[in-house]
């Protein structure tokens, strides 16, 4: 390296962030957009996890895996009798990548460079409360933004991590299909990519140590578990995987249940058993912000014990969802360049589980509600009620409202195709506290899905609408009409 690129000269800025993952290119490209200067820091791709190697290439394989059951879910309809699909994983697989090469661009150095912003590909690392340096290069600002994000986590299993097992980093990455698939791990994406694989023709098994789908509502997860294993997925909860090897013919490994030993042979291993925060080796203790394995120490406003840093993503420790990513951006953006007080509120907090049906919740399930509410009520309705979901015999699902004595909306959860389009209703009557009237009002196009808002809404009036004293009332009022 010569003199001149060893000394390079101080940039100096109003915001200088580290990552370029959804978290970090929000808050970069809005700063730079309201007239900030930013430097923003990315040795890795530029997207992040979500657009590498997490949301959409995920929704891609769920794309196509979509495509493939479409083969057999018709026959009920009496549609595509004896056929059944012809899967290319190869051309799944550029599927996939050629999805992420679309969206990239949007992404990219050269668009954040267009926007303004100062993109150095290094590896950053603060030196002092108020510096960093990348590469050549030192870096101070006004403030700083961490949006490291995080990274897939193998379970401590002895023998699981000299595997070297799949990861959400290199599933997406393979071009032969596994013929049979043991995933470790019951959330979310081990879930999702399950019910993916056994719809474009793998053998998929599921080993999980507590009950799938902890998060959610324990209706939803049970309707999950039934349709999985319906599918043909093999699912242990409350397992221990224990002794899995690497062999020449795949991977063999044991699960315990309750005292009962299973012994499994698979052609592939995939984890999905949580993430850990990117705190490491970024010169956090020499910054002066407290983090801990889970993630940075950050208040409501984002502000780490460094005031002049902030935390954003899933480096921040709170909930790992892109939306989340974007929330937080907004937040630091009217704290960093406008000395705003804002803070963070997950009380309208979404979440979208990607199977079919998908299962979408927004606020708090039945349980976390009874803590912190007296008088708690649900209100329950089946998309068997729904004639559109009859039409497409999709009717499996349900909608079921948490509410305080007071009829105030505090939770939702839906289950059902597209449940992911259908939940943003109760996260706006969440965020904009409206009551359940206004959706019991609307009118709702039909036959769609959608209806069952509006039902399930209207289910909080009718013992009243319909009671007794309603009634008398009705028919003293007609002795008097003309």
């Amino acid at each position: 390296m010569s003199n001149a690129t060893s000394h390079a000269p101080t940039i100096e800025c109003d915001l200088c962030i580290i990552g370029g993952g959804s978290a970090g290119l929000t808050a970069a490209a809005g700063a730079a957009q309201l007239g900030a200067k930013v430097v923003l820091i990315e040795s890795g791709e530029m997207g992040g996890d979500c657009l590498n190697t997490g949301c959409v290439p995920s929704k891609s394989l769920i794309a196509a895996a979509h495509m493939a059951h479409g083969f057999t879910a018709g026959l009920k309809m009496g549609v595509g009798e004896g056929i059944a699909p012809r899967i290319d994983f190869q051309a799944v697989h550029d599927h996939i990548h050629g999805v992420i090469g679309q969206i990239a661009p949007h992404d990219s150095v050269e668009r954040f460079e267009s926007l303004g912003v100062q993109v150095l590909k290094e590896r950053a690392k603060f030196t002092g409360p108020d510096e960093l340096v990348a590469g050549p290069h030192t870096v101070k600002a006004r403030r700083f933004v961490v949006a490291t994000g995080s990274r897939a986590v193998v379970p401590p299993v002895p023998g699981l991590r000299e595997m070297e097992p799949l990861t959400n980093e290199t599933v997406f990455d393979i071009t032969e299909q596994p013929e049979h698939l043991l995933i470790v791990g019951g959330g979310p994406i081990g879930l999702e990519m399950a019910q993916a694989f056994m719809r474009l023709g793998s053998k998929v098994t599921v080993v999980d140590v507590a009950e799938i789908l902890p998060r959610d509502e324990p209706e939803a997860a049970t309707l999950a578990r039934k349709l999985l294993q319906d599918d043909g997925i093999t699912l242990f909860e409350n397992a221990k995987l224990v002794d899995p090897k690497r062999t020449a013919s795949g991977i063999v490994a044991s699960v315990e249940v309750n005292g009962d030993k299973h012994e499994l042979a698979a052609s592939q291993i995939l984890v999905a058993a949580g993430r850990a925060a990117n705190v490491n080796d970024i010169g956090l203790d020499a910054a002066g912000v407290d983090f801990s394995p889970k993630g940075i120490n950050v208040d409501r406003r984002l502000r780490t014990s460094n005031r002049k840093i902030f935390a954003i993503g899933d480096v921040a420790g709170g909930p790992q969802f892109t939306h989340i990513a974007g929330y937080h951006a907004g937040i630091v953006i009217r704290n960093a360049l406008f000395g705003l007080p804002a803070k963070v509120d997950y009380a309208a907090l979404p979440w979208v589980t990607y199977l079919d049906p998908e299962i979408a919740h927004v606020g708090l399930v039945e349980s976390e509600a009874r803590k912190q509410h007296e008088d708690v009520q649900t209100l329950v309705e089946h998309f068997a009620e729904n004639d559109r979901a009859q039409t497409e015999k999709r009717v499996e699902g349900f909608i079921k409202l948490v509410l305080t004595n007071r009829g105030k909306v505090v939770g939702a959860t839906i289950v059902a195709p597209h449940a992911g389009e259908l939940i943003g209703l109760w996260g706006l009557v969440i965020s904009g506290k409206l009551s359940l009237s206004a959706v019991a009002g609307m009118i709702a196009p039909y036959p769609t899905m959608a209806e069952i808002s509006k039902r399930a809404a209207g289910s909080y009036y009718k013992p009243k609408l319909f009671s007794p004293l309603t009634q008398n009332f009705v028919k003293l009022i007609q002795r008097w009409l003309p």
